[in-house]
């Protein structure tokens, strides 16, 4: 089933065709969404297409009941609160892009719900786990100090994983102490960089000078042995790793150091507008989850150390 656009075709129930570009260009240039995001956008909305496809409904003829059956679905796939969030939040996105682009006139997510997430704390790591982390790289072997360089980075600066990969070496400011960061959407800031963080760095350089660099690669500050920067496939692998070799017990992805970054900081008493700048959110409603870190933290020092609660 397939109705009539604007523009005399019909709205296809897959994103590969003109509808897919047009929604493309829709978050790239009016979202401003990165790559990554906007992949992740595409992807699925692509599960809502191929779910009303199913139920012989054209996308622009969905209602909200079609809707709140959908989001039902992915309920009775086993897919979690927070996956169903995203997805809804792309439907979200879609539905909006069919109204600004004319296909509908009214957009039927208006009421749409998403299912509650609660309250998650994230992982955080100490500053001695960070240490014990570090110590277990193996220094004699070549990405020795690129791996301590990526992890004293990671907690020293609070970046996203896909930042860390896209740093270059013509945004670091290391005589001035701070480099420059593209987040998201492309979004520019600066962040202070720690002296230790500036040596591992100079240390990596020495080794990094000696690399055959592919070409087009050589201004990535983090390389492969092949010369080529790494993705965050491989970021992930070597915190895993180092994390494993350090006995370390928590579940360890290269976010949980940005957690680390931010919760070492509002222990120490920084204001959460400032930690809000360092870590490029857009909202300080999301840099608020690490006030509730702190206050779990102050809790189990109050459980711990208080008279009252000594049996």
């Amino acid at each position: 089933m397939k109705s009539q656009t604007k523009n005399g075709g019909s709205l296809s129930p897959s994103l590969r065709g003109g509808q897919g570009a047009g929604f493309r260009r829709y978050l790239r240039l009016q979202r401003n969404y990165s790559p990554n995001t906007l992949d992740a956008y595409l992807r699925d909305v692509e599960k809502l297409l191929q779910y009303l496809d199913g139920e012989g409904i054209a996308p622009e003829k969905a209602t909200l009941a079609d809707l709140q059956q959908f989001a039902a679905s992915l309920y009775d796939l086993g897919i979690g609160a927070r996956s169903q969030c995203r997805i809804l939040s792309g439907v979200r996105a879609f539905y909006h892009y069919l109204v600004v682009d004319g296909y509908i006139a009214d957009d039927p997510t208006e009421l749409l719900e998403s299912p509650q997430t609660g309250d998650h704390l994230p992982e955080v790591l100490s500053t001695q786990e960070v240490d014990m982390i570090e110590a277990a790289v193996d220094l004699s072997k070549w990405e020795g100090h690129r791996n301590r360089a990526i992890v004293e980075v990671l907690f020293s600066c609070g970046l996203r994983v896909s930042e860390l990969t896209t740093l270059q070496m013509s945004n670091l400011y290391l005589d001035e102490g701070f480099i420059r960061v593209f987040g998201k959407g492309s979004k520019e800031r600066l962040v202070p960089i720690s002296q230790k963080a500036i040596d591992e760095l100079r240390f990596w350089f020495d080794d990094r000078c000696r690399m055959n660099i592919k070409a087009g690669e050589q201004d990535y500050v983090f390389l492969n042995r092949r010369g080529a920067h790494l993705t965050r496939t491989m970021i992930l692998i070597i915190v895993k790793q180092l994390a494993e070799a350090a006995g370390i017990q928590k579940t360890i992805s290269p976010h949980t150091f940005r957690h680390s970054f931010a919760t070492a900081l509002l222990e120490g008493g920084a204001d959460l507008r400032v930690i809000q700048a360092l870590l490029g959110h857009e909202n300080i409603g999301t840099t608020e989850i690490y006030t509730h870190i702190d206050m779990t933290s102050l809790r189990q020092t109050i459980l711990e150390h208080h008279p009252r609660n000594h049996r």
